[in-house]
């Protein structure tokens, strides 16, 4: 995985100790008091208080500068890591150790409507399966990502369009208790936002936008090197945002939403819909065959040169583009990046997006404004929850 940039130097000193062995791998003694700015005294103390602890280990002597050999330290093997990330259709689990390289994983479809006690039983029959094979032997921590709005603060998604049953239920609670370790709760959109900036493409960009692309559609905003959540944890549900007042109803109640013109479910719509009345023969075979049409469907369609499909596609993107333009404006980022599973639909997409969010958005912001597609793809949501699962049993202050 792609190491960090180096912690900020305020905060708790053994915090930062360990995202840099976290960050960086096996280190000397001198490396680190020298990269963290305190005291050498002061670090090497807490260096000994993490070896006592179980945190972090002796790793051998250091490569020789002239000198007597300073000794590397390095975290210890047996730290362990769940991250999930919970899509609208599909669990994704990785067991990392402290390092967050993945040990184990397993993904599954899955349907978030059937609710948080189904889905959250499941999720307890995979880790156990995971443990019994032997990925680990106890938690340090569990990061986990869902597809609606969350109180960061309290742990609980909170009035999520797309999850019924799950307003206000306590999912970090749930989970510490099960699983006896602290729990960390984050939107989808955010855990891949820090995803892709740890490990990804994105690597050390401070002031980042991460757009997600799937059954819903929503944004993380890193904003000076830090996510930003918003007062209640609600920032970047962009989905939300109108763009036709008289357009389709949205899962919110509204109508004409970002979500409800182009997200996966309003793609497969208007896809049937072309199938239907023959304008895409790519689709009406699709749909004549007795198949589900889908969004790849119309990637495939695209591809193969069928016009309503690229139409579709085009669409899609302009509206999204949009909604982008004006965040472009409002915030000025440095970078945007594309995600999620409508990611898949391709440089068509992508092209559209580019082209309207040059157009429409101020010259200053855009002039070194890269937009790419995801590096990290459908495992963004996972390393992203690894960093917050690690973060948390680290010892990070949320400030």
């Amino acid at each position: 995985m792609v190491a960090s940039v180096p912690p900020p130097a305020a905060g708790p000193l053994p915090y930062h100790l360990l995202c840099l062995l976290r960050d960086r791998g096996a280190t000397s003694r001198a490396e680190l008091a020298g990269q963290l700015g305190d005291p050498r005294a002061r670090v090497l103390g807490e260096i000994d208080a993490l070896i006592a602890a179980g945190l972090v280990r002796e790793a051998g002597p250091a490569a020789s500068r002239g000198g007597r050999r300073s000794t590397l330290v390095e975290l210890s093997p047996d730290l362990r890591f769940a991250a999930v990330d919970l899509g609208a259709s599909s669990i994704d689990v990785e067991i990392t150790d402290g390092r967050l390289e993945p040990v184990a994983g397993y993904s599954e479809p899955a349907e978030i409507r059937s609710g948080p006690k189904a889905v959250l039983q499941r999720l307890g029959e995979i880790l156990a399966k995971l443990k019994a094979d032997g990925a680990y032997q106890r938690l340090q921590a569990i990061g986990i990502g869902v597809p609606g709005p969350v109180s960061y603060r309290d742990g609980v998604p909170v009035s999520p369009p797309i999850m019924p049953g799950w307003d206000r239920y306590p999912v970090r609670d749930v989970l510490a208790r099960e699983h006896a370790c602290p729990v960390v709760v984050d939107n989808d959109v955010n855990i891949m936002a820090i995803g892709e900036r740890h490990g990804g493409v994105a690597h050390s960009v401070d002031n980042l936008l991460f757009l997600k692309l799937g059954t819903g559609i929503g944004c993380g905003i890193y904003l000076g090197g830090e996510v930003y959540r918003g007062t209640d944890g609600c920032a970047g549900d962009i989905g939300h945002i109108q763009l036709d007042g008289h357009g389709q109803v949205c899962a919110c109640g509204n109508v004409g939403c970002l979500e409800a013109v182009f997200s996966g479910a309003a793609l497969t719509r208007d896809a049937l819909a072309a199938a239907r009345a023959g304008t895409s023969p790519a689709l009406a075979e699709r749909l004549a065959a007795g198949s589900p049409v889908s969004a790849q469907d119309v990637a495939d369609g695209a591809a193969e040169g069928d016009a309503t499909c690229v139409r579709l596609i085009r669409d899609g993107g302009h509206q999204v583009g949009t909604v982008l333009a004006g965040l472009v404006s409002f915030i000025n980022p440095s970078m945007i990046v594309v995600g999620g599973g409508l990611a898949g639909l391709g440089h068509v997409l992508l092209a559209e997006i580019r082209s309207v969010v040059y157009r429409r958005s101020l010259p200053l912001a855009t002039g070194n404004l890269p937009i790419v597609m995801s590096e990290l793809g459908p495992r963004a949501g996972v390393v992203g929850a690894a960093v917050l699962a690690s973060d948390l049993a680290y010892g990070r202050q949320e400030r």
